[in-house]
């Protein structure tokens, strides 16, 4: 099977020979992390069975949270963090997307621009879901970044999980959403674009935008989700990885890169061939700054408003979870590497007979 990584290690020196001094230290970094990612560069162990004489090496993995094969257990872990959490009431996804005309200075300003993204988004919503009309009190968010379509073109948008309904001012009741409506997009759509308007207003970037940008609808979707897990399943690989899973790159040939998508409106499978350079232009723009948070909370998600969580589920006459500090940060693991694993010839336990340090000074 073809992997990001070794298109990487195939194609990755001749893009940075035709970009260098034009690629972002951020993107280097990934790119050298995922093509040395469980090789002999980063170091790890020897194992030699006592049965049939077999070794093994294991090689540690670069733990960034842009590969592949890095992150699955810390994305369970997220997602059994917020299944706790979930509350027995119906659930809206909201999505949020950043219009055409501004992810040119998205690309290039990412932390400010992002940053703005989650702050005049979930205000928006928020104070409309604060309007009687609409629910007249505080709800909870949940909100990730996804930067990419299934075909890794460039399309920043925020998906919203929300409580289908809000906790009072005076803290004393739940406020239950109509179960197909939550809040009209329309005004939702317009109060996104004032908001964010305002926030570039305050910066030069305002005169790179185009004037129709503040003329048009921003696109503002908001669904109905169920109880909220299957979405907080589909939101969870995203979290801590990026744009593709190794499973579905399907070929590299003749320095051509296949693979495969889903697309959004049929659902249907298709398959994407790319130039290997544009394949990789494609990945490394979705790599994030480093400490970016791609997961925030809101209302009475937020870590400050825990308490008026707590009164929420006590409205609701649900018990209250042990609450603990999330992040979209992989948490060390407290407990060491084992020191056996199982023999792939006879299954009996390996014995751990040496340690291979890494070959520079950066390891995991």
């Amino acid at each position: 099977m073809i992997e990001l990584a070794e298109i990487l290690r195939q194609h990755g020196p001749a893009y940075r020979a035709k970009f260098n001094g034009r690629i972002p230290a951020s993107h280097l970094r990934v790119m050298e992390a995922i093509e040395q990612c469980r090789t002999e560069a980063l170091g790890g162990h020897v194992y030699r069975c006592d049965e049939c004489d077999q070794t093994r090496y294991s090689y540690h993995s670069c733990k960034n949270r842009h590969c592949p094969k890095c992150q699955n257990q810390a994305g369970q872990q997220w997602l059994a963090k917020q299944q706790a959490l979930l509350l027995p009431v119906p659930y809206f996804m909201v999505t949020f997307t950043l219009p055409e005309g501004l992810r040119a200075i998205a690309r290039s300003h990412q932390r400010w621009v992002y940053d703005r993204l989650f702050q005049t988004s979930a205000a928006a919503l928020q104070e409309l879901a604060r309007d009687p009309r609409f629910l007249g009190g505080q709800i909870g968010l949940v909100g990730v970044l996804q930067t990419w379509t299934r075909d890794l073109h460039y399309h920043p948008h925020i998906h919203y999980l929300v409580p289908a309904g809000g906790l009072s001012s005076d803290g004393q009741s739940w406020l239950r959403a109509r179960n197909a409506f939550f809040v009209r997009v329309e005004p939702l759509s317009r109060l996104f674009r004032g908001k964010f308007r305002a926030a570039l207003a305050q910066t030069d970037l305002i005169d790179q935008v185009p004037a129709s940008v503040w003329r048009q609808d921003w696109v503002v979707h908001c669904r109905p989700v169920g109880s909220g897990e299957a979405a907080l399943k589909y939101l969870a690989p995203y979290i801590f990885r990026v744009a593709l899973s190794n499973n579905r790159i399907l070929k590299l040939q003749d320095g051509q890169v296949t693979f495969r998508y889903r697309d959004s409106a049929t659902h249907h499978w298709k398959t994407c061939i790319l130039p290997a350079e544009e394949f990789i232009r494609r990945f490394l723009q979705h790599v994030l700054l480093k400490g970016f948070q791609k997961v925030r909370y809101y209302g009475f998600f937020s870590p400050g408003q825990r308490h008026r969580l707590a009164q929420v589920r006590a409205l609701l006459k649900v018990s209250s979870p042990a609450l603990t500090t999330d992040s979209d940060q992989p948490q060390a693991n407290p407990l060491p590497a084992p020191l056996t694993i199982p023999c792939p010839t006879c299954g009996q336990p390996m014995r751990r007979t040496q340690t291979l340090l890494p070959q520079h000074c950066r390891s995991p």
